[in-house]
């Protein structure tokens, strides 16, 4: 029995995989500028098949963790998990496949040059990817350049969509340049010297922007983190929930005494139960707020009834010095299938996928004021959508705070890729950022993208840092996605036009 495999599809799974390795973990970020190139390369004879190809191994290999969210944590049955895992990965593939598509349909119905379409394509599907069903952001290409300083910078300009574009420009220049010395076909030169321009242009803004004089705050913070590294297998055990309280407080009264911080930041549901009930936990969480006479932070689920009916929140609380509540703030985007099941009117069964994980509502985006300081809190994969953080710091954040339990995601790639995503939230609004998680990775993210007092993984820490508050100026915090908006908008256009123009030759 064969088993051959054809050219078109072992150059778009080599690709898929190259371009996996990108990101982290292992985080070789020099790939992503090459790793297309031989999917590009056999595009023509069949775009969807061998981009969607390229998409399947690409987010198979990046997302492989989701089989240990889904068994050892959520309890599905593994045949389930991984139906559910294959639906994902073969839906986001349906991206790469578009974008291949596409731009081959414009280049034989309209004669546009790859190094033209193939960018904004991209870039408007990654956007549109990034909204769509709720959103999906994770692993947009320009991420995997996450760990390089002087490259991320220009995200304050146009956000990560920004090094999305120059990064398949890269990749476009260079398959159209293999095509030329084959065959003396493509426009290499000038597509080429717009790539240099445009790089070297990054390469001088980062280098700028990496100035210290460029990240002046005048004022200042002294914050703790604490990782109190619950075990998700007895995190929501009621028995452990005063153990869960005595491990933060211990942790808390260690930060006070050795770095007497303003503020103490636990991680998203740091309080296993319902804080704002009254009860003796509750009342022990307060107590931590006055023996280290400093403000608290800290996750918690929530509820309010509204019409008689109970909405469930998964929420931050503030505290003063005194344990009194200053303010709460809610979760926003929540995770479908995981706090709330879509459409579940019509998805009945689905309950069964999410046992005992209830159906939480979304909050509103409202800053915690703090001594003179607002706070933007965004609870665990809150962290991966742009927009959201540009919505907190338009409304007068000076801190943005992200609270997770990555818990879920076991020892895998998945807690490094959600802090590379945190790392863009920073630079693209030029604000200091603090994380707090459960089991890791907490750190603090300068306005510049450098990642300080990161914590290992699966262990009991407690960190301090003197954070700036504030957000210095920013384009992307004006405009926002306007640039891949347009993108999305020219796309649409341009395959109208194949359209019409396909109905003119038939008529």
């Amino acid at each position: 029995m064969s088993l051959r495999v054809d050219r078109t599809t072992a150059f778009a799974v080599l690709s898929g995989l190259l371009l996996a390795l990108a990101f982290p973990r292992p985080d070789l970020a020099e790939l992503a500028w090459v790793a297309l190139v031989p999917l590009l390369l056999v595009m023509e004879k069949r775009p969807f098949r061998s981009g969607f190809t390229a998409g399947v191994a690409f987010f198979a290999t990046v997302l492989y963790w989701l089989n240990i969210v889904m068994t050892t944590y959520g309890g599905l049955h593994p045949v389930l998990s991984m139906v559910a895992y294959l639906l994902l990965v073969l839906y986001l593939a349906l991206f790469f496949g578009a974008a291949t598509w596409a731009a081959s349909r414009l280049h034989e119905k309209l004669g546009y040059p790859l190094v033209l379409t193939m960018p904004v394509l991209w870039v408007a599907l990654e956007f549109l990817r990034s909204f769509l069903f709720t959103g999906f952001p994770w692993a947009s290409l320009g991420y995997a350049l996450q760990s390089r300083l002087v490259l991320i910078q220009s995200a304050d300009l146009f956000g990560v969509y920004g090094l999305s574009f120059l990064l398949i420009l890269s990749n476009v220049v260079l398959a159209e340049g293999i095509r030329w010395l084959r065959r003396s076909r493509g426009v290499p030169g000038v597509a080429a010297l717009v790539f240099a321009l445009l790089f070297g242009g990054n390469i001088v803004y980062g280098l700028w922007r990496l100035d210290p004089a460029q990240d002046e705050r005048e004022r200042r913070m002294q914050v703790s983190l604490i990782q109190g590294n619950i075990d998700q297998g007895v995190k929501w055990d009621p028995a452990y929930q005063e153990e869960t309280v005595r491990i933060y407080r211990d942790l808390s009264l260690h930060a006070h005494q050795g770095e007497n911080p303003d503020l103490i930041i636990w991680p998203e549901a740091a309080t296993p139960f319902y804080f704002q009930d009254p009860n003796p936990l509750s009342q022990q969480v307060r107590q931590v707020a006055q023996e280290t006479n400093t403000y608290l932070l800290f996750g918690s689920p929530a509820y309010e009834v509204v019409n008689r009916q109970y909405q469930y929140l998964n929420s931050a609380f503030l505290l003063s010095p005194a344990g009194e509540v200053l303010g709460r703030s809610d979760k926003v985007h929540l995770v479908p299938f995981g706090e709330y099941v879509p459409l579940k009117r019509f998805l009945p069964f689905v309950d069964k996928l999410v046992v005992g994980i209830g159906d939480f509502s979304p909050g509103t985006v409202s800053p915690l004021p703090l001594d003179g300081a607002n706070l933007g809190i965004l609870v665990c994969y809150e962290a991966i959508f742009p927009g959201l953080a540009r919505d907190f710091v338009r409304q007068g954040s000076d801190l943005l705070i992200n609270i997770t339990n990555d818990a879920w995601f076991g020892r895998s790639s998945a807690p490094y890729q959600h802090l590379a995503m945190s790392r863009f939230r920073a630079v693209e609004n030029r604000i200091w950022l603090a994380r707090a998680a459960n089991t890791g990775i907490s750190a603090y993210v300068t306005p510049t993208g450098r990642v300080l007092e990161a914590t290992p993984l699966f262990e009991s820490a407690a960190v301090t840092a003197q954070v700036g508050l504030g957000a210095a100026e920013s384009l992307y915090r004006r405009i926002g996605d306007t640039v891949p908006t347009i993108f999305l908008g020219i796309s649409v256009f341009w395959l109208a036009r194949t359209g019409r123009r396909m109905g003119a030759g038939e008529a």
